[in-house]
């Protein structure tokens, strides 16, 4: 893990910035570094030294092994298996919770749930269903990931504007994850790409933060809030670093997660439906 490179995820990749400046400032609210959350951490490929690329976080789940993060992040690599999420990562501690392998079916496909219309739309036209649900194996002493860390709480259905959000993400080249609080509002682009998005100004959101929670109602005490979208979305989660979009989390994306929950056949590219 010592060894492990970025991956690019869709998302701009400025120039590093040193994890040792406390404050990184842009077009809005600052972020800043810290030492994370439990129930949030990097997705791992696992094949060689490995490599990192996206941001993931623990959804509360009925088996305790759901994991969420966006679709591009895993509709090219959900074939091939060889996956991990590794939670509160951070270049000190690199696996404080232990390191949990994305579960794979009898063929060696990766357990991951992804809308069909986004793999049959792409990420342009298929932008509103920018969402992943994956399944984690247990640690290697059998415990699920959600009985380790805890996890946050789905939630759909409840608009585009919420006054405080917390955005955590784990830009590539940093040390430590990124914390951010702002407001959100909805978003409908004017260039052909379909749906409305939320949309939030926090700086410096890069290339390894899609995926990231956007956490509403904030319990400082307890870690843990209500997970009203993930960067994602309008291209890729925002072509610029300083302000980051979600998919709308509706009907759809309950659906979605019903069938992680339930465990039903993923879909996967080019399946008829």
């Amino acid at each position: 893990m010592a060894d492990a490179k970025p991956l690019p995820d869709g998302r701009p990749s400025a120039a590093a910035t040193s994890s040792s400046h406390s404050a990184l400032t842009g077009v809005g609210p600052t972020s800043s570094h810290f030492s994370g959350l439990a129930m949030i951490g990097r997705m791992y490929m696992q094949r060689g030294s490995g490599s990192y690329f996206c941001t993931a976080s623990v959804i509360n789940s009925p088996h305790h092994n759901i994991v969420l993060t966006a679709g591009h992040c895993l509709d090219a690599r959900a074939g091939g298996g060889s996956m991990a999420f590794v939670p509160q990562w951070t270049a000190a501690n690199p696996r404080p919770h232990g390191i949990f392998p994305v579960a794979t079916d009898s063929r060696g496909r990766s357990r991951v749930w992804i809308d069909q219309r986004y793999y049959d739309r792409g990420h342009v036209k298929g932008a509103p269903w920018d969402v992943a649900f994956a399944q984690v194996g247990a640690r290697g002493d059998g415990k699920q990931v959600q009985d380790v860390v805890g996890g946050n709480t789905l939630v759909t259905g409840r608009g585009y504007v919420f006054p405080r959000v917390k955005l955590v993400g784990y830009p590539n080249s940093d040390r430590q994850p990124l914390t951010c609080t702002s407001s959100t509002k909805r978003f409908t682009p004017t260039d052909g790409t379909p749906g409305s998005y939320l949309r939030i100004v926090c700086a410096d959101y890069r290339s390894g933060t899609s995926g990231g929670p956007f956490l509403a109602n904030f319990d400082s005490r307890t870690g843990t809030g209500d997970v009203v979208g993930n960067i994602g979305g309008w291209k890729t989660g925002g072509p610029t670093a300083d302000i980051s979009y979600s998919p709308y989390f509706g009907s759809d994306i309950r659906r979605l997660y019903n069938a992680a929950v339930s465990g039903a056949e993923p879909a996967r590219p080019g399946t008829p439906h």
